[in-house]
């Protein structure tokens, strides 16, 4: 990928990320056949990329004092480029230098006991102190508890809604804080208003931002356990506090670690358990992504969009399956399933996933 080189190029990427029924599976799929954002809003019309949109976007968001950041950037934070995909632009407004160092996810339910609140604290200056970053979203309970004990050490907080938006109300001072000792980070732009299906995608980036994830008191249905299991998906070190099975509080976490996720007790075992991801100065060790070759300009066999679309299903299914059905290779089957998503007729989905809209 080429970082855009003037706000013009900069202003097509977040014109073809922002477009409706575009993801960011599908993004990146035009971008590989397009080269950039602007050849591939050029060359499909149908794509409802709104350019002033985004340029509005883009200085209401400098004016607010934050940055946009886009996946070619190279200040784009690395974790979150291993991610497949990632997410195309970020928001982000505070110290991003918090982004090259070694981070932890800690996350955990709302209505957090005390003894579940005061062990968050003592993890998150633990981990400070042991020069890790901790990664949270804000929200009441363990989220706040984790990100105002690390204030000082490091801490990103990353939003559903915008950057500038400040949920829940209560949090405004710690917002504030975070936002000058830390990092505010999000996916969707400035003004934007978190709905339900926002908080997946924000807890994809919590977990992505990080190399372990930890998880203090979860319920059974905790979203809490939506972000161990991204965790487990992304590659990362999934880790949880045991507690009492008498507390509904621990039924989460408890379960976690009967299905293997990593039984630890305070910030010394979760520096030993990732300490096999950092090197000798406590830098984390990238690992080199290999680049795979395009098939841009090779013939696509008649009919094949017919026989991908009739190989689809409500039920997500993996493209590579979807592929040998179609008798086609892989690459022509996600090229299909992107023109496919643009005209509404189909979805993809982080892990190589695909079915019908």
């Amino acid at each position: 990928m080429i970082a855009p080189a003037d706000d013009a190029a900069r202003t097509n990427w977040i014109a073809l990320a922002r477009a409706p029924r575009i993801g960011p599976v599908s993004f990146f799929q035009l971008l590989a056949r397009f080269g950039t954002p602007g050849e591939a809003i050029k060359a499909m019309p149908s794509i409802d990329a709104d350019r002033e949109a985004a340029a509005r976007e883009l200085d209401a968001t400098r004016q607010f004092g934050a940055e946009i950041l886009v996946a070619a950037d190279p200040d784009y934070p690395l974790a979150l480029g291993e991610l497949s995909p990632p997410p195309p632009v970020l928001s982000v407004t505070g110290q991003q230098a918090l982004f090259t160092r070694p981070a932890i996810a800690l996350v955990g339910v709302r209505d957090a006991s005390a003894a579940g609140r005061r062990l968050t604290r003592d993890i998150a200056r633990g981990l400070g102190e042991s020069g890790f970053v901790t990664v949270s979203g804000l929200a009441r309970g363990i989220d706040g508890e984790a990100h105002a004990a690390s204030l000082e050490t490091g801490t990103i907080a990353v939003l559903a809604g915008g950057v500038d938006q400040i949920y829940p109300p209560q949090h405004r001072d710690l917002y504030e804080a975070i936002r000058e000792q830390g990092l505010i980070v999000s996916e969707r732009r400035l003004g934007h208003r978190a709905t339900a299906k926002d908080f997946p995608r924000r807890n994809r980036i919590i977990t992505g931002l990080a190399i372990g994830t930890v998880v203090i008191e979860a319920a059974e249905r905790s979203g809490s356990l939506i972000s161990a299991r991204m965790a487990g998906e992304q590659g990362r070190e999934v880790m949880a506090v045991p507690g009492s099975p008498l507390d509904p509080r621990s039924a989460g976490t408890n379960r976690l670690i009967r299905n293997g996720a990593l039984l630890v007790r305070h910030a010394g075992d979760i520096a030993e358990a990732v300490s096999y991801q950092l090197g000798p100065e406590g830098v984390r060790l990238q690992p080199t992504l290999p680049l795979e070759p395009s098939e841009t300009g090779q013939p696509v066999p008649e009919g094949l969009a017919a026989r991908i679309f009739e190989a689809l299903s409500p039920t997500p299914m993996p493209i590579a399956e979807i592929a040998r059905t179609s008798q086609c290779t892989a690459r022509q089957c996600a090229a299909i399933l992107m023109e496919l998503e643009i005209e509404g007729t189909a979805l993809t989905h982080a892990g190589g996933l695909a079915s019908r809209a």
